[in-house]
């Protein structure tokens, strides 16, 4: 963003067009010195935390694309540009909430060429409202929690708390107009800045007093963390102050708490041998018109009563809303209640016993012309092959590297210039939902038809793989795959990389740990054993299928091991050995 002249002395009392691209360089360099201190803020002592990571190539991204853009001229148009441009790098699902605060702050300052401090405090409060609306289920402790206290700090440091107007989530009523009211001073965007920023740290501090996960590891939210970072870039440019350097310590607090050794272990799991949950009956998607946030915001909330998987993203006038239930019709009235729902379809998820359907496969993969198709994320050699070898259009994706939503939407236009009449996306990382959901939201703008599975590990994705049929329409397909995925339990086997308390005791660095659907239950010295270890609680309920997807760093013996232990704890169950070639995770097993 060239052109940016020297800061002033002092304190801004308004952000124009050089001091948002001070911001946003400023910010990009201080994600990128502090981009391992995030990473480091991960809830699991596993080396795949990369919240920090995200946030910088994100950032970076959105920078860059940016530069190449001709015509800004204002403060206003300058951030609407950079956050249709933060939504397409945006990687994780960290990566894809900072695209929806940028989105809720242009929101906010759209026709201010120029931003005061009612302005900017305005566009703060969206910020935090775009960044809630962007997750189906928001829970304190967050990067959310942060942001609410930003939001309500900017207002009130704008003088801009009357009742009646604005509310700011569950936090105090703020008015929607930045116009100052009557016998109220100006007040500068220096004061609005750096009252989210105090706001925001003190907000951070206590994230791990609202989510265990945060208080046994000993971190606050990493998502929080990157939050901060941006309000201290903000801070600094409305300060009129010369950018420091990244790396400078004195600016700093510690991220790190205490390890409360004290806290009390909650089961997060069922007990083995317990069953899993059941599977809805309906698949319901519908696009939601006439609507507006508020109305939106219920219609969430009444899904989630109603079922799981749900999804409803979207705005400027129109929603896609995606739901597994068992009463479709409770669904769709609740979409009636909100907008105008149209395209409406419903699928039924299982069969009249309750159990999940599958769909036969074909006997050949791919694409097939006015078929359906296929767009997976890998993160490794032998898993891209995989999935490739079904017709798949695969982005890699994997820890410090994940998709972004611009390359899962130019995977989408791909397959749907091969002829294929509706995509399939398996994003195959809890950390890539939102960035593949983002995906297939963009690409409905363009008329493409594309499905989301929600698929949160590798063996999922590849139980849903084993049920696509590519003469199938989209439509059909992303039911039985999501069935099936449901009905896959998985776990892992990883090496601790620092000292944390886990759900199965403590562990130290080098230790062997166990992970059965998406916890650490088991904390051991041998990998060998350890995978015996997961096997049997994956098979403690029964099973028929076993995959195992050894990883690049998979020691000799293991997937014999492996096999020898299955067959031992559960006669007759079939075994799948893959070599995935992924990183971090030694093994990844799936039992359907």
């Amino acid at each position: 963003m060239p052109g940016a002249a020297p800061p002033p002395d002092g304190p801004l009392s308004l952000l124009d067009l050089v001091a948002v691209r001070r911001w946003a360089v400023l910010t990009r360099s201080l994600f990128a010195a502090r981009r391992a201190e995030i990473d480091a803020l991960n809830v699991f002592p596993v080396p795949d935390g990369d919240t920090g990571t995200n946030l910088y190539l994100t950032f970076d991204g959105a920078v860059e694309r940016t530069l190449a853009t001709a015509d800004v001229t204002t403060a206003d148009a300058l951030l609407a540009v950079f956050a249709r441009h933060l939504l397409w790098t945006a990687r994780g699902n960290s990566g894809v909430i900072l695209s929806q605060l940028a989105r809720g702050l242009a929101e906010g300052c759209a026709g201010a060429a120029e931003i005061d401090g009612r302005v900017l405090a305005e566009g703060l409060q969206h910020a935090e409202k775009r960044a809630r609306q962007a997750v189906t289920d928001p829970k304190e402790g967050t990067i959310l929690t942060v942001a609410r206290a930003m939001a309500v700090a900017a207002a009130r440091a704008a003088g801009s708390t009357a009742p009646g107007s604005y509310a700011v989530s569950d936090g105090p009523d703020v008015p929607a107009s930045g116009a100052p009211a009557a016998g109220d001073e100006a007040v500068g965007v220096h004061a609005v800045a750096l009252a989210a920023l105090d706001a925001s740290r003190e907000a951070l501090e206590h994230t791990p007093e609202q989510l265990e996960v945060l208080a046994r590891a000993g971190v606050v939210d990493a998502g929080g963390a990157g939050l901060v970072v941006l309000l201290e870039c903000l801070e600094r440019v409305c300060a009129g102050q010369r950018a420091r350097s990244g790396a400078d310590a004195s600016d700093r607090r510690s991220r790190r708490r205490p390890d409360p050794r004290s806290a009390a272990l909650s089961a997060a799991r069922p007990a083995d041998g317990a069953e899993g949950p059941a599977i809805p009956e309906f698949e319901v998607m519908y696009l939601l018109r006439d609507s507006d946030d508020t109305a939106v915001d219920a219609l969430r909330a009444r899904l989630v009563e109603l079922g799981d998987s749900v999804l409803v993203v979207g705005g400027d006038g129109e929603w896609n809303v995606h739901a597994h239930v068992d009463d479709a019709g409770a669904a769709v009235e609740a979409g009636i209640e909100a907008g105008r729902p149209h395209r409406v379809r419903i699928t039924r998820l299982t069969d009249e016993h309750g159990h999940g359907t599958r769909v036969p496969r074909g006997d050949g993969a791919g694409t097939s012309a006015g078929g359906a198709a296929i767009v997976a994320c890998a993160a490794g050699v032998g898993l891209e092959g995989l999935f490739e070898d079904a017709g798949a259009v695969v982005v890699r994706s994997g820890p410090g590297r994940r998709a972004s939503t611009g390359g899962l939407i130019d995977a989408i236009r791909q397959q749907h210039a091969r002829g294929a009449s509706g995509v399939v996306v398996l994003p195959n990382d809890g950390d890539t939902l939102l960035a593949a959901a983002a995906a297939v939201r963009a690409v409905a703008d363009d008329g493409i038809e594309a499905h989301l599975v929600h698929v949160r590990t590798a063996v999922q994705g590849i139980a849903a793989l084993a049920v696509f049929e590519p003469t199938a329409a989209a439509s059909a397909n992303v039911l039985a795959m999501q069935a099936a995925a449901s009905a896959t339990r998985h776990g892992a086997v990883t090496v601790a990389n620092r000292a944390a308390l886990t759900s199965g005791g403590p562990c130290e660095a080098g230790d062997v740990l166990g992970v059965v659907d998406g916890d650490v239950v088991i904390v051991g010295s041998d990998q060998l054993d350890v995978s015996r270890q997961v096997v049997q609680r994956l098979l403690a309920s029964g099973g028929e299928l076993l995959t195992v997807v050894a990883g690049v760093d998979a020691p000799d013996g293991l997937l014999e091991a492996v096999t020898a232990e299955a067959r031992v704890a559960h006669h007759g169950v079939e075994v799948s050995l893959l070599d995935g070639g992924q990183a971090v995770y030694s093994v990844l097993l799936g039992v359907e």
